[in-house]
């Protein structure tokens, strides 16, 4: 996938909400019921797209888990991996251990492979009393392995998604309420 992709559609959905805001704004402003129609038709479209996006998203909720649980147990073979892409992977993995307290991404320590020495120090527990640790090559380390804490913070930012979603949708509805008064006051003059 192409790394600027996210950019482009968000490029594109900003160009298509400042000509929609165009339309509403100049159409209250002239008065100009064709403007309101066309603002209020495309707005009530976005909204029926939110809308079926929402209920794909509950629908395919089973496969995303699945995805991401392939996903993560193929990223073990990066832990284990020296290549340039393997290094990259494993210095955000360090991090995040670091962070969060967890060691390896599926099965714990023994996901690093022969790079757990190297690299031992992020899962290193410093105090055996805080968290559960467990003996592992010589060494304390988390027990906890990292791929439930990824679910966790995934499963947390999916309310904060779906409270937006929620949010805009309100101000969509407000938006399409006002230019339907609007139009049909302008059509009683």
């Amino acid at each position: 996938m192409h790394p600027y992709v996210a950019v482009n559609i968000l490029i594109a959905v900003g160009s298509i909400i400042m000509i929609l805001g165009f339309l509403g704004c100049c159409g209250a402003m002239k008065e100009s019921r064709c403007m309101l129609l066309v603002f209020f038709i495309c707005l009530l479209l976005i909204l029926l797209l939110q809308v079926a996006a929402g209920i794909l998203g509950v629908t395919y909720r089973s496969e995303y888990e699945r995805v991401l649980n392939e996903t993560l147990h193929k990223n073990v073979e990066l832990l284990r991996g020296t290549d340039e892409k393997a290094k990259s992977f494993q210095k955000n993995l360090i991090n995040f251990q670091k962070e969060f307290k967890c060691c390896g991404l599926v099965d714990g320590a023994s996901d690093w492979g022969q790079n757990f020495q190297p690299n031992s120090e992020s899962c290193e527990c410093s105090d055996t009393s805080d968290s559960p640790c467990t003996l592992y090559d010589g060494k304390y380390v988390y027990q906890q392995a990292c791929i439930t804490l990824i679910k966790d913070i995934l499963k947390k930012n999916l309310l904060v998604i779906i409270g937006l979603a929620f949010g805009i949708a309100f101000i969509e509805i407000l938006g399409l309420v006002f230019s339907m008064v609007l139009f049909c006051q302008i059509g009683n003059k």
